[in-house]
């Protein structure tokens, strides 16, 4: 025993060694954990955010010029007012996303009860934009008239109301979530990429039959890869969620970060399997670099980051229930969102250890059948 942790432990400084000569993986690993996650929380197609608008207030009354005050940064940019003949050469130029035309007597209409229409012109080419401000200001126009008439009419208040309790995210910050996510997302797949082209490497270089002619096990040999691969990035987990998650977007956690990375180290072990099975079906890098794509693509759709869990149909959950990330993003949320404590995730722990345990039986089965083969 104590000859394999020491073979073990020598194996895994040499691919440490190995990676800090590496300069551009480096690089890599430096861009993953700052530049990218930082810029999957900034960054929101779905966001509404500085949105040019324009207004034609034909009306030129109390509620259209109540309207117009309601768009305002950082949703929108401030309202410029405009004539009608002024429209559709802004909306032609990309000046303006948004072009909102009131009506003339849209005020007395209102007040009549004759409901008024206001036209909303959209530059569809702003897809995402689009898309969401379209919603959002049919809101915001239906609620101040609402709000307006309530208060001339002098209308009660109706006897039942919904109150709105938003847990976790009070502000609804989509920063919180995407950045998290993103970690989750490039950990997952750093952690193949590495421990995989860490074995690529090792039979591009000829060196594999090195390692067969020394006294070291396949188990030492893949353990050596997965330590070291993994410490890598759990260091560099903790790095990005500590000063870029938690300094640089003000994202508030409500769990234990030590809880957390131990979850990550048990997410690290499986995936890292995962990655060392890759290398074994792949004779280069080029196909290893294919089965990347085919592997982490669901890895990250289907995991429940992107998208509900509960919303995929049954036979996708049942598939993705064997999957590390599944288990994992479940962990995440749980522990930095809703401050659970291991007495509540203790299940998805235990999962993450047994496929951390199925996965590396798996790659070890399959790197003692190539190994054999090269002998």
């Amino acid at each position: 025993m104590r000859t394999f942790l020491k073979n073990t432990l020598r194996l895994g400084v040499k691919e440490l060694w190995s990676l800090w000569h590496d300069r551009m993986m480096l690089v890599l690993i430096c861009y993953i954990f700052t530049f990218s996650v930082y810029t999957a929380g900034t960054v929101e197609p779905n966001t509404l955010r500085h949105a040019p608008i324009a207004i034609v207030d034909e009306d030129n009354s109390t509620l259209s010029n109540r309207i117009s005050s309601t768009f305002y940064a950082p949703e929108f940019t401030g309202p410029s007012k405009i004539t009608l003949n002024q429209q559709d050469p802004g909306l032609d130029a990309g000046t303006y996303t948004f072009v909102l035309d009131i009506p003339p007597d849209f005020q007395r209409d209102v007040l009549a009860g004759r409901s008024p229409t206001i036209q909303l012109n959209v530059d569809a080419t702003r897809m995402s934009q689009a898309f969401t401000g379209s919603g959002y200001i049919n809101q915001m126009v239906t609620d101040e008239v609402i709000n307006f008439i309530k208060r001339r009419k002098d209308q009660t208040a109706p006897p039942g109301s919904l109150a709105v309790r938003v847990r976790f995210n009070p502000t609804l910050e989509r920063a919180w979530f995407r950045s998290l996510m993103e970690l989750v997302n490039n950990l997952t797949m750093l952690s193949i990429v590495l421990t995989g082209a860490a074995l690529i490497r090792e039979k591009e270089h000829g060196t594999v039959e090195h390692l067969l002619v020394m006294p070291v096990s396949p188990a030492e040999i893949m353990l050596s890869k997965t330590w070291a691969m993994s410490l890598v990035v759990l260091l560099s987990t903790w790095f990005s969620i500590t000063l870029v998650v938690r300094w640089v977007l003000h994202v508030h956690m409500e769990g234990s970060i030590g809880l957390f990375l131990a979850g990550t180290a048990l997410h690290l072990f499986a995936t890292s399997c995962m990655g060392i099975f890759m290398a074994t079906l792949a004779r280069s890098m080029p196909q290893f670099g294919m089965l990347i794509v085919l592997v982490l693509m669901p890895l990250q759709w289907l995991s429940g980051g992107s998208t509900p869990f509960e919303s995929m149909p049954l036979a996708v959950r049942v598939i993705m229930s064997f999957s590390p990330t599944t288990h994992f993003v479940e962990i995440s949320q749980a522990i930095l969102f809703r401050g659970a404590d291991f007495e509540v995730i203790w299940p998805q722990f235990l999962w993450l250890l047994l496929t951390g345990i199925a996965f590396f039986a798996i790659s070890h089965f399959r790197f003692r059948r190539t190994i054999g083969g090269m002998a």
